[in-house]
C-alpha cells in the first residue's frame, strides 16, 4: 500500500540528513581536539554522503538550500574544519606548509565560481526564445551541449572536484606531509581550469548560437515559407500530453498545412511520433507574431490558464476540440464559450451544452463526430473469445477500465473505491473470464483511498493468475514482441546523449524523413499484434503503462466495464456490450435519465451482482437485450457513419477557415476605407497649416 511504502522512505531521508550533521559535528570534534583518525574517517564519509545523496537524492538535498545550506555551503564547511584540523595538528608548518595548501584551497574555489559564471552565460547563450520539432533549424546556428557536468551540475561538479582535493589533504593530516595536500588541489585545479575553458568555448561564433531578436527574424521567415493554415494550441502538466496526443492522426491527416503550438519547453517531448511541425513558444510577446502569419485556425483540445492569451489573437479563428465526451459537468465547461465554435462528437453533446445554459449559443456548436477512433474495430457477432485451459473452454475478455476520482470528491466520478473490488471479485470468480485491468492513470492523485483501492485490485488479480494454469507462448513470442519494441522504439523516440539540451535535441529532431506517421501506425498495429501473441489466453492482465492504448484494449475485449466517462463513449462505436458502474447514490432510473452514455448499458450496483447476468448477455444473444439500444445511442453520441468522421471534421477546419478568411477581408475593406479619409484630413490639415503661415498681402501691410 502506498501509505506503507512512504513512512520508511522518509525514516531513510530523514537519517541521512542526520547522518550528514553528525559527520560535520564529528569533524569538527576531530579537528579541535586534534584526533587524526576520526578527523580523517568523518571528513572522508561526510564528501561522500554528500556525493551519493547529489545522484540518488538531488530533491531531499534541495531542502538544505531552502535554509541556506546548499552545495557550496556544506563543501566550503568541510574544507574549513580541514584547515582548522591542520593547524591543530602537530608536525605541519603553519607558514611553509600550511600556508600554501590554503591558498591552493582558495583558487580551487576561484575557479569553482568562475566555472559556474560560464555556466550560466552558456546556458542562457544557449535558450532561444522557442523551441522547435520536425522543423530545420540549423539556420539557427544549432551545436552539440557542452558537458552537462560543467554546465549544468555544479553541485556535482564541486563534489567531485573536492574528491581529490580533499583527499590530498587528509593525506596530508595523515602523513604530516604537504606533497599530498599540493599533489591533490593541483589535479582539482587542472580539471577544473581545463573544464572552465572548455566550456567557454561554447561563447565562441562557431558554437554560439543567434540571439533572440536574430532566431525571433527565422520564426517569422519560416512561418512566410511555411504558410501554416491549421493548428493545434496545446498548454498543460508533465501528465497531460495524452490529451493533445489522441489528435496527433487527425491533425496530420487535415488538407492544408498544420502546426502544433505548444506553451511549455517540457512539453515539446512529451508529443508522441508525429510528422507535423511542432512550435514551443513559452512568453505572450512571442506567440502574438502568429497574428501576423497565414494561420487561420487552431484548436484546442483542453482548457488552461494560457489558452486566454492566444485567443487575443483576432486574425485567428478559435475551436473547442475537447480531449474526450463524458456526461460529467467538465465537458461543459463555461470556459467553451470564449471560443468561436465548440465541436463535438454527435448530438448528445449539443443537448448537453443547450442543457447546461453557460453561453454557449447553439450555432457555434458543430458536429464533427470523432475522427481517432477508426482504430476501434466493429462488433463482429457473439465472441468466440481465446481458447484455453484444461477443458478447451472459450474465455470472455472482459474490459475493466474505471476512471479516477476527479477534483470535486463525487462520489459517482470512479468506481474504484466504492464498487472496484466487488466487480473483480466477481469476474476473477468466473473460471470463464480473463480480465484486463486498466486503471485511469491518475488514479489516487487526488483521494488516497482511491490509490489503496487500486493496490488492492492489483493483488487480487496477482493472487488469481497464481491459481490460475495453462500453456504459455513460447520463446519466439517474446523474441518477435522485443523485435517489435526495437522498431516502435526506433520510430517513435530519439535517442539523446545524457549531456543534451534543448538546443541539441532540436538539432536532432530536425525536419523527419519519409512519411514516418504511417510507418509508425504500421509499427504500432504490429506491436500489438506480437504483445497480446506474447501473452497466456488465460492470464488475467494488469495495464497502466501508456502501451497498449486503450483503443488497442478496446479491440480485445468482448464487454467493457467503466464509468461515467469518454472511455464508454468511444467504445461505443464497436457496438459491443458494455455496463457502467452506478456509485453515484442515485436510483437506476435516476442514473439512466441523467447520463445519456449509461442508456445502453448494464448498469452495476456497488456490490456487482449484476455482474453474471451481464456476462450472461455477452455469451448469449439471446439474452442481449440491448443491441439495437447500443446502435442508436452511438448515433446519438457519436453522430452518424457517413460521411465518416474525418471527412466531417476537414469539412468544419476549412468551414472554420474560410470565416477567418472573409474577416480578415473585411478587416482589409475597412483599412482601405479609413485610409483615404484619413489621407483627406491630413491634407486639410497641411493647408489649414499653410494657410495660416501665408506672408501678409501688401494691401494689410500698408495698413
Amino acid at each position: 500500500m502506498p501509505s506503507a511504502g512512504i513512512a520508511p522512505r522518509r525514516v531513510v531521508q530523514l537519517t541521512a540528513l542526520l547522518a550528514m550533521l553528525v559527520f560535520f559535528a564529528t569533524q569538527l570534534v576531530g579537528a579541535v581536539l586534534p584526533n587524526v583518525p576520526l578527523f580523517i574517517v568523518a571528513s572522508a564519509c561526510g564528501l561522500a554522503l554528500d556525493l551519493f545523496l547529489q545522484h540518488k537524492q538531488p530533491g531531499l538535498l534541495s531542502l538544505l538550500g531552502k535554509i541556506r545550506l546548499d552545495v557550496t555551503v556544506r563543501q566550503l564547511f568541510r574544507d574549513m574544519l580541514i584547515v582548522v584540523g591542520l593547524l591543530r595538528i602537530e608536525g605541519i608548518n603553519p607558514l611553509h606548509e600550511q600556508a600554501p595548501l590554503t591558498v591552493g584551497l582558495l583558487l580551487f574555489y576561484l575557479v569553482h565560481f568562475a566555472c559556474q559564471a560560464a555556466a550560466i552565460l552558456v546556458r542562457r547563450s544557449r535558450q532561444l526564445p522557442f523551441v522547435t520539432r520536425n522543423i530545420d533549424a540549423s539556420a539557427l546556428r544549432l551545436s552539440e551541449a557542452p558537458p552537462r557536468l560543467f554546465a549544468r551540475q555544479h553541485g556535482r561538479r564541486l563534489l567531485r572536484l573536492a574528491v581529490p582535493s580533499t583527499a590530498g589533504l587528509l593525506a596530508t593530516a595523515a602523513t604530516k606531509n604537504a606533497v599530498w595536500g599540493g599533489v591533490g588541489l593541483a589535479i582539482a585545479l587542472l580539471i577544473g581550469i581545463g573544464g572552465t575553458a572548455h566550456l567557454a568555448t561554447w561563447m565562441l561564433p562557431r558554437k554560439r548560437v543567434v540571439n533572440e531578436a536574430a532566431a525571433l527574424q527565422w520564426l517569422d521567415k519560416w512561418l512566410a515559407d511555411y504558410k501554416p493554415t491549421v493548428g493545434m494550441y496545446f498548454s498543460g502538466g508533465t501528465t497531460s500530453a495524452y490529451q493533445a496526443n489522441m489528435w496527433l492522426s487527425t491533425l496530420s491527416a487535415l488538407d492544408g498545412k498544420p502546426l502544433i503550438v505548444l506553451r511549455e519547453r517540457f512539453m515539446v517531448q512529451k508529443i508522441e511520433a508525429t510528422d507535423v511541425p511542432i512550435i514551443c513558444i513559452p512568453k505572450v510577446a512571442h506567440l502574438m507574431r502568429l497574428e501576423h502569419s497565414t494561420l487561420k485556425v487552431l484548436l484546442h483540445p483542453a482548457n488552461s490558464g494560457k489558452t486566454s492569451q492566444v485567443l487575443r489573437i483576432p486574425s485567428i479563428k478559435h475551436a473547442f476540440i475537447n480531449h474526450g465526451e463524458s456526461d460529467k459537468l467538465s465537458s461543459c465547461n463555461p470556459y467553451a464559450k470564449a471560443y468561436d465554435e465548440v465541436w463535438v462528437a454527435g448530438p448528445a453533446a449539443r443537448e448537453r451544452y443547450q442543457l447546461a445554459d453557460i453561453g454557449v449559443e447553439d450555432k457555434d456548436v458543430v458536429e464533427v463526430g470523432r475522427p481517432q477512433l477508426a482504430p476501434i474495430r466493429p462488433y463482429a457477432g457473439v465472441p468466440t473469445g481465446a481458447l484455453g485451459g484444461a477443458g478447451g473452454e472459450h474465455f470472455t475478455t472482459v474490459l475493466y477500465a474505471p476512471t479516477w476520482e476527479g477534483w470535486d470528491g463525487n462520489p459517482g466520478n470512479t468506481s474504484v473505491i466504492l464498487a472496484g473490488e466487488n466487480i473483480v471479485r466477481q469476474l476473477l470468480a468466473d473460471p470463464k473470464v480473463r480480465l484486463l485491468y486498466k486503471p485511469h492513470p491518475m488514479t489516487g492523485s487526488v483521494d488516497p483511498r482511491a490509490g489503496r483501492a487500486n493496490e488492492r485490485i492489483m493483488a487480487m488479480i496477482t493472487e488469481a493468475n497464481g491459481k490460475r494454469t495453462g500453456a504459455r507462448p513460447g520463446p519466439e513470442a517474446a523474441a518477435e514482441l522485443a523485435r517489435r519494441a526495437a522498431e516502435l522504439n526506433r520510430l517513435t523516440s530519439t535517442s539523446f546523449r545524457p549531456s543534451a539540451d534543448e538546443i541539441e535535441r532540436m538539432k536532432l529532431q530536425g525536419a523527419p524523413d519519409g512519411d514516418r506517421a504511417a510507418a509508425v501506425t504500421a509499427a504500432t498495429a504490429a506491436w500489438e499484434s506480437a504483445y497480446w501473441a506474447s501473452l497466456p489466453v488465460w492470464e488475467h492482465q494488469t495495464i497502466t503503462g501508456p502501451q497498449p492504448g486503450i483503443f488497442a484494449c478496446f479491440n480485445q475485449a468482448d464487454v467493457l466495464i467503466s464509468d461515467v466517462s469518454s472511455v464508454v463513449s468511444d467504445y461505443l462505436t464497436s457496438e459491443k456490450p458494455y455496463a457502467v458502474a452506478n456509485t453515484s447514490g442515485m436510483s437506476e432510473e435516476e442514473f439512466r435519465a441523467g447520463f445519456p452514455t449509461v442508456r445502453a448499458a448494464t448498469i452495476l450496483t456497488p456490490d456487482a451482482k449484476g455482474v453474471a447476468g451481464l456476462l450472461e448477455a455477452v455469451r448469449d444473444p439471446g439474452k442481449d437485450t440491448l443491441a439495437t439500444a447500443r446502435a442508436e445511442l452511438k448515433v446519438h453520441l457519436l453522430g452518424p457513419s457517413d460521411p465518416p468522421s474525418l471527412v466531417r471534421f476537414n469539412r468544419a477546419t476549412q468551414d472554420l477557415c474560410d470565416k477567418a478568411d472573409q474577416r480578415r477581408a473585411r478587416m482589409a475593406t475597412r483599412l482601405s476605407d479609413e485610409i483615404p479619409s484619413q489621407r483627406e484630413a491630413r491634407d486639410a490639415a497641411e493647408e489649414m497649416e499653410l494657410e495660416s503661415s501665408t506672408p501678409e498681402t501688401e494691401e494689410s501691410a500698408t495698413v
